[in-house]
């Protein structure tokens, strides 16, 4: 009976020693292409797989990265915001391109979500996607730090941030939506978001609202500005309770797209049209951003760098690399329902 070839025969046929058959067919350094390519023909050839589970063992890594995505409010069952759900499909294709495997798990903050996976070996580290109340969430953070867990969440990057972070530039995209409707002649801007320490990347969103209304000779009124969630039911009550506050407004800057797409919802409801009106721009650029009726003008939020970029800083930090925050760029997409299609 013919039995399972091991890294020591392709060791044998090729004329070199077990551990650099184990470096080249892990696409390890140290192996010139030529070696690897021999080893890889001979492995090829005697259908030898390597046996994962083995190597893992030997080198006390999982080789697989654990996503943790943390409860949302949405209109449907998922509690999962589209735009994570957009992140993770760019996650899985990066963790695919670096010959990881990936883990992804639905959390509750209240829950004790902090104290597993690395410790138990399930992954080598952690992708952190969403928070909800920040000011809940940082202390887990802190113990992250403390037990040594290697991981990288999205979120605001800023100075003295707790963790590793990589984010998008949310002031300058805020600044940015509102120049444009600056530019279109809009001169009294609803911001319908959170804007304080909890939230921080609605925060930051809301400042650099504030910053080119100052840029553009405005006095900012906080009057104009109204809580609300991402959630289109959270977006469709701040609108309700932006016409019914009196305040003059003659468009909405919203903190992210369902907010906005549920603010455009209650306008109709009442009749008022978008972007004739009132001109509306959203933030994320979410699936459903060009399918709205007039569809929406927003700052995307670049997803697929965002999962490569998320996944290289954390395969960065486990390999005690030199790795820091990343601030990623936004760009405004225009589309009819701020009034210009330019």
């Amino acid at each position: 009976m013919q039995r399972k070839p091991t890294s020591f025969d392709i060791a044998h046929l090729a004329g070199v020693s077990q551990p650099t058959v184990s470096r080249a067919l892990r696409g390890g350094p140290g192996v010139n292409e030529a070696t690897r390519k021999r080893i890889e023909a001979i492995a090829q050839k005697l259908n030898y797989r390597v046996d994962k589970a083995a190597s893992n063992l030997r080198s006390r890594h999982a080789e697989t990265l654990a996503v943790l995505i943390f409860q949302d409010e949405t209109a449907d069952d998922s509690a999962i915001n589209p735009f994570f759900l957009s992140m993770l499909g760019s996650i899985m294709r990066a963790c695919a391109d670096h010959g990881q495997d990936m883990l992804v798990s639905f959390q509750q903050l209240a829950s004790d979500w902090h104290q597993d996976f690395e410790d138990c070996r399930r992954a080598d580290g952690l992708i952190l996607l969403g928070y909800g109340d920040y000011e809940l969430y940082r202390d887990k953070l802190t113990e992250l730090i403390a037990q040594g867990t290697h991981f990288v969440r999205w979120g605001c990057v800023e100075s003295g941030g707790i963790g590793l972070t990589v984010g998008c530039d949310n002031h300058g995209g805020g600044r940015e939506a509102t120049r444009h409707l600056l530019g279109l002649g809009r001169r009294n801007i609803a911001f319908l978001g959170h804007a304080s320490s909890h939230y921080p990347e609605f925060h930051d969103r809301y400042r650099g609202h504030v910053a080119a209304l100052k840029e553009g000779g405005i006095i900012p009124r906080k009057r104009l500005q109204f809580d609300a969630l991402t959630s289109e039911e959270a977006g469709a009550a701040a609108a309700e309770t932006l016409i019914a506050s009196g305040e003059k407004f003659d468009a909405v800057l919203a903190a992210s797209d369902l907010i906005a797409i549920g603010a455009m919802r209650a306008f109709a409801a009442r009749g008022i049209a978008v972007p004739e009106e009132i001109a509306v721009v959203g933030f994320d650029d979410i699936a459903a951003a060009s399918f709205t009726n007039p569809p929406l003008t927003t700052v995307l939020q670049d997803t697929r760098a965002a999962g490569r970029t998320l996944v290289e800083t954390l395969l960065g930090r486990i390999r005690e690399e030199r790795v820091h925050d990343v601030l990623l760029p936004a760009k405004l997409v225009v589309r009819r329902s701020c009034g210009s299609t330019a």
